[in-house]
């Protein structure tokens, strides 16, 4: 290794990855929680140190020189292996101290999360907790999250996950709803329905047919993609929601609509990167959010055995 050939600052670089990946330098100091002017000079000083121009000027924007093209993959790498500098840093923190970032979809955040973060709270006060609520996977490779509770199981061989329950989605609505439907004893009856969705592709349509469930792109006139919007329009009467069992037991404000109907499938996953196995605390927080999952998979099956 020829280490006179090194002869650029990382810091310069990462501001290079960030300005061509965000588009602008301001959007890039936005990212890094920075000014714009010192992004400026960052990049201006890798050119420098490299004798080459990055970006160029294009109306008011800019845009990447062919040498920036070609530089960009080499720094996209070397991101991902600071990444994993990073977290192998944190897979040799052993205190039982420090945060512990959770993503979760909107309706587990809100919903299931409660209760095991007071565990966690309880059992290691040292503990802090960062939940990310939302429905979109958070990239737990670049540090997005420590650990997610996904509804599938991840593809990514740098990935360690652990199924923690078999839920399932029922379809929810408020008795007076119900009422001016006339009525649901069949699935038929859905045809006349309206269900909230979570966009305007056909997946809820597809779902609910393959449940024998009669509806099209018209059974969906309310629209929005946060999950607890659409319960609360579910308890405000003005539709049908999907929404899994756990949650949709416990309200008060609606009914399940045709029992005979069965479940749509809901797996729960608890995932982590392996790199960050190895931290105590990350260990100590996955493994409560397994047995907190586990019980809850108890209780549902010991209310399915009460209602038998």
């Amino acid at each position: 290794m020829n280490w006179r050939n090194v002869a650029f600052d990382w810091n310069q670089a990462r501001a290079f990855w960030v300005t061509a990946e965000e588009g602008s330098y301001s959007a890039a100091a936005r990212a890094l929680g920075t000014a714009q002017p010192t992004v400026g000079r960052q990049v201006a000083a890798l050119e420098e140190a490299l004798g080459v121009a990055l970006f160029e000027r294009v109306g008011r924007g800019i845009a990447l020189t062919a040498a920036g093209l070609d530089l960009l993959e080499h720094v996209r790498a070397m991101g991902d292996a600071a990444a994993r500098v990073s977290l192998t840093a944190a897979g040799q923190a052993m205190a039982l101290e420090g945060v512990v970032c959770i993503t979760a979809s909107e309706v587990i955040a809100a919903h299931l999360l409660p209760p095991i973060i007071a565990r966690v709270r309880a059992a290691h006060p040292g503990i802090e907790i960062e939940i990310v609520a939302s429905n979109a996977a958070q990239d737990l490779r670049q540090r997005e999250a420590d650990i997610a509770v996904r509804n599938f199981r991840p593809r990514d061989p740098e990935l360690i996950a652990r199924k923690v329950h078999d839920s399932g989605a029922r379809l929810y609505a408020a008795p007076a709803y119900l009422e001016r439907l006339g009525g649901v004893r069949a699935p038929e009856d859905l045809a006349r329905a309206e269900i909230f969705g979570f966009d305007r592709t056909t997946m809820m349509v597809d779902g609910l047919k393959a449940l024998g469930v009669p509806v099209t792109a018209a059974s969906f006139p309310i629209v929005t993609s946060n999950h607890l919007v659409q319960w609360e329009l579910a308890k405000q009467g003005l539709g049908i929601c999907v929404m899994m069992e756990e949650i949709g037991e416990r309200e008060p404000r609606v009914r399940r609509v045709l029992d005979a109907l069965p479940p749509l499938p809901v797996p729960v996953w608890l995932v982590t990167h392996k790199e960050v196995e190895t931290s105590r605390r990350i260990r100590v927080v996955f493994d409560l959010l397994a047995e907190g999952f586990l019980a809850v998979r108890d209780e549902m099956a010991a209310l399915a055995a009460s209602r038998a």
